[in-house]
Order: structure tokens, then C-alpha cells, then sequence
């Protein structure tokens, strides 16, 4: 190996770092990061349960997929009324 390559690499790997420093997403508090994981688990059961009652022959089934779906409802709203520095709010 010649002498200058593992400075060369070294000055390679710096630059590497630098420019993915710089081209970071800017970081979202964790409160933000949790209210926005817990949408997007909402959006996910809403869909399932949505599919799941498109499929749901028996009334009791049904009646109790309805109550799931309202209470992912009720706490999609709780989460939309909480303050937030970007709205990204939960809408079906």
C-alpha cells in the first residue's frame, strides 16, 4: 500500500461524516416523535379494523369492531387536540 493512502481515506471518511452531518434531518423533540408514532399506529389499526368490518358476517363481531373503531376515533382525537409545533393531524 502507498504511504498517503490512509490519510487520503482518512480525509475521505471526514468528509463523509461532515456532508452527513450536514444533510440531517433537523431533530423533532421526543414528545413529537412519540405523538406522531402513536398516529401513525392509529391510521394502521383503523385500517385493519376497517377491514376486518367489511368482512364481519356475525353482529356481535361487527358491534364489537365498531366499538374499537370509535374508541381509535376518540383517541385520534385526543391527540389531535394536544399542541404540536408541526400539525400532523390524524384524519380518516
Amino acid at each position: 500500500m502507498a504511504i498517503g493512502w490512509g490519510k487520503s481515506y482518512e480525509e475521505q471518511m471526514e468528509e463523509a461524516s461532515q456532508r452527513a452531518s450536514a444533510e440531517r434531518i433537523p431533530r423533532v423533540p421526543m414528545e413529537e416523535r412519540v405523538r406522531l408514532q402513536r398516529i401513525e399506529s392509529l391510521k394502521l389499526s383503523r385500517s385493519r379494523i376497517e377491514d376486518q368490518l367489511s368482512k364481519a358476517v356475525r353482529p356481535a363481531h361487527r358491534q364489537m369492531l365498531m366499538r374499537a373503531l370509535q374508541a381509535i376515533e376518540e383517541e385520534a382525537e385526543e391527540i389531535a387536540q394536544t399542541p404540536s409545533e408541526e400539525k400532523n393531524e390524524f384524519r380518516p
